[in-house]
């Protein structure tokens, strides 16, 4: 059974970065290749998951590199097209040289022998009240004795320009504290992020008017994902991210043409039926 249509913090920023992109990741869900830097995210997350359903004496920087490269072979059986990531062995050495780097990175912002988790990896979902529904994978929830709650999220790229506010992170992070609280009945005290390629951290302590603003943007976000489903248009925007986008040949924007919308994709994905249809 097809899971309803949601909206999680990746997707709202695919729509505010550029509605085409969305559409092509979320109503046509066009296939892309994969790239080394989210691969190597995805497989330093799962080592560090993983890592605590070990004894916390076990859980150092030595154990935890060790079982990078395990991991990625179990990555690579899972879908050998990651393969092509690297075009030779020199290449995947450096590769996972530099998760090893990131794992150690990790261990100089927290000692995860002193941590046990209430959940890792947490699949979330809530349902607004004449909203959309908000879906998500909270890295990691920590509860503290008095029952304050932390939410962790791992970043493998580098701490954000300060110049730009790290904005996009700041709005992931407060769209799960909006989450978690209506979940668990309880604000998160502590947001915070860990960026593994240089150590930098972002700490975040939510207010009611933090969760009562992002709650405010992702309704508006959802309104014009909603409008340009009905109309049938989701405009290009051009930015200096189009450099990294799959979907160039099939962009206005860069000579290419925009696929035909199906209005039948557009009702599966969003729920909304194009009014031209």
């Amino acid at each position: 059974m097809a899971r309803p249509p949601a909206l999680s913090p990746s997707r709202a920023g695919d729509f505010q970065q550029c509605p085409l992109l969305f559409r092509y990741r979320t109503v046509d869900r066009l296939p892309e290749p994969p790239s080394a830097a989210a691969t190597l995210g995805t497989l330093v997350h799962a080592v560090l998951e993983k890592l605590y359903d070990l004894p916390a004496r076990e859980r150092t920087v030595e154990t935890a590199q060790a079982r990078l490269e395990p991991q990625w072979r179990a990555m690579l059986a899972k879908d050998p097209a990651l393969a092509e990531l690297h075009a030779d062995e020199a290449s995947e050495s450096a590769w996972l040289a530099d998760g090893r780097t990131r794992l150690a990175t990790y261990f100089d912002l927290e000692n995860p022998q002193r941590l046990e988790p209430a959940a890792r990896e947490e699949f979330v979902e809530l349902q607004l009240e004449d909203g959309p529904l908000l879906r998500g994978i909270v890295d990691r929830v920590d509860i503290a004795p008095d029952g304050s709650i932390r939410i962790v999220d791992y970043k493998t790229g580098k701490t954000p320009d300060p110049r730009y506010g790290a904005k996009k992170e700041r709005f992931q992070m407060r769209f799960y504290a909006l989450v978690i609280e209506r979940l668990r009945q309880r604000r998160p005290a502590l947001l915070q992020l860990l960026f593994l390629k240089d150590g930098g951290r972002l700490e975040i302590r939510p207010t009611g008017d933090d969760i009562a603003q992002i709650e405010h943007e992702i309704r508006e976000i959802w309104n014009e994902i909603t409008a340009a489903a009905e109309a049938g248009r989701f405009r290009t925007r051009r930015t200096p991210l189009c450099g990294w986008c799959s979907f160039q040949d099939r962009c206005p924007e860069f000579g290419g043409a925009e696929l035909p919308l199906d209005p039948d994709a557009v009702e599966r994905a969003l729920g909304v039926r194009p009014l031209t249809a």
